[in-house]
């Protein structure tokens, strides 16, 4: 009697590579050792591009609360599962920036990648938060005109140029003259300059308008690879939206939605919005507070209204089903949700003392920036002091 021969079973490569597609960064992370087919794979444009828009379509989306104080800027890892008291997972304290001038704002997230920059003195880095990996950026090196007086970073954009399949960092810098020994009004000049990561290096955008454009704290200012801000244009009176595409490396403006009433007395949060750029408008003071989310879609259109939300401070993002992240009066995060009314305190408090906080959702993505580990970086993760 003739032995059995063992049949293997083999998974074609077309099949194997579906199936990645579908497992989160962690499990893939794991899968780098298996085959060198595997971990060339997870590198091409490819497939991080596939991964992350299945990741999208899925709404697999995670919550970064960024909620510095006084000394430590740091970010909390949220929870997006139903168990409330899952909801703080952990810290993330970055060293890099605790020795800035202000806490990192953050911008995006673009493709799943975020750009964290510190206005005082213009240090950046951008950060993949799902693979941990971390790049600091190097200084600009796009030459200044001697100008006594100091240097202002006031703008930033961070989007992506689909052409060349690069990120790109927008900054506008303010050089101020101030002649201390006459009574002149200081004299300021706006300088323009871009970041390449393919490049990994800065230079000056030589067309450079008129404008002033005012910081987006909401951070995602940038849609389909063009970054807005609302700016006030010099020889007009009305303000205008300010827009840089990250292709042609060009600006442009367009209108703001009509408003009742003087537009000193709002607050203009640009944001995207399902693909077109949005807008969200709130009184400037007071707490309680209401809101207008207005999209661009050939012209403004209001998609909602709410009102008269006690106890409110400042928006803080959408999340998965048209609820809104919101801060409260007490310093916590809140979720709205706008039709029915009801407000659902989610545990998490930013602090009193805070310099800047605000809320990150963003796609898991395998984007790859050339940069280093965080551990590399001394980047801390450790359970949350709300836990």
């Amino acid at each position: 009697m003739q032995g059995r021969t063992k049949s293997r079973f083999q998974v074609p490569e077309a099949l194997a590579m579906e199936v990645l597609l579908k497992l989160p960064v962690k499990s893939l992370a794991r899968f780098n050792c298996v085959c060198k087919s595997w971990w060339s794979s997870f590198r091409t444009l490819h497939f991080t591009s596939k991964h992350y828009h299945n990741s999208l379509e899925s709404s697999n989306f995670n919550l970064l609360f960024q909620r510095c104080n006084s000394v430590i800027p740091y970010f909390t890892h949220l929870s997006t599962g139903k168990d409330e008291k899952s909801l703080v997972k952990h810290d993330i304290r970055l060293p890099f920036f605790e020795n800035g001038v202000d806490c990192p704002q953050v911008y995006g997230p673009c493709n799943g990648l975020l750009c964290l920059y510190d206005h005082g003195d213009g240090k950046a880095a951008l950060w993949n938060p799902s693979t941990r990996e971390f790049k600091i950026l190097p200084q600009s090196s796009a030459r200044r005109p001697p100008f006594p007086g100091y240097t202002g970073f006031k703008c930033v954009g961070f989007g992506y140029d689909s052409e060349t399949d690069d990120y790109k960092i927008i900054q506008f810098v303010t050089l101020v003259y101030i002649d201390e020994e006459s009574d002149s009004s200081p004299v300021y000049r706006s300088q323009v300059e871009l970041y390449s990561l393919k490049t990994d290096s800065w230079k000056e955008v030589a067309s450079v308008p008129n404008a002033c454009p005012f910081s987006n704290y909401l951070g995602n200012n940038c849609v389909d690879g063009v970054c807005s801000w609302e700016a006030m244009m010099e020889y007009h009176r009305d303000n205008l939206i300010l827009s840089f595409d990250m292709v042609s490396e060009k600006f442009s403006t367009s209108p703001l939605p009509e408003l009742d009433g003087a537009l000193t007395n709002y607050k203009l949060e640009l944001l995207e919005l399902n693909g077109s750029l949005g807008v969200v408008v709130y009184p400037r003071f007071g707490t309680e507070k209401s809101f207008d989310l207005w999209a661009m879609d050939g012209g403004w259109t209001k998609q909602l209204s709410v009102e008269s939300i006690p106890g409110v401070e400042e928006p803080m993002g959408f999340w998965k089903n048209g609820e809104m992240f919101i801060g409260g009066s007490d310093h916590e995060l809140l979720l709205f949700e706008p039709y029915t009314r009801e407000v659902k305190k989610l545990g998490v408090k930013a602090y009193p003392d805070a310099m800047c906080h605000c809320l990150i959702a963003y796609v898991e993505s395998l984007v790859p920036i050339n940069g280093k580990s965080e551990h590399a970086e001394h980047i801390i993760r450790r359970p949350s002091l709300d836990t």
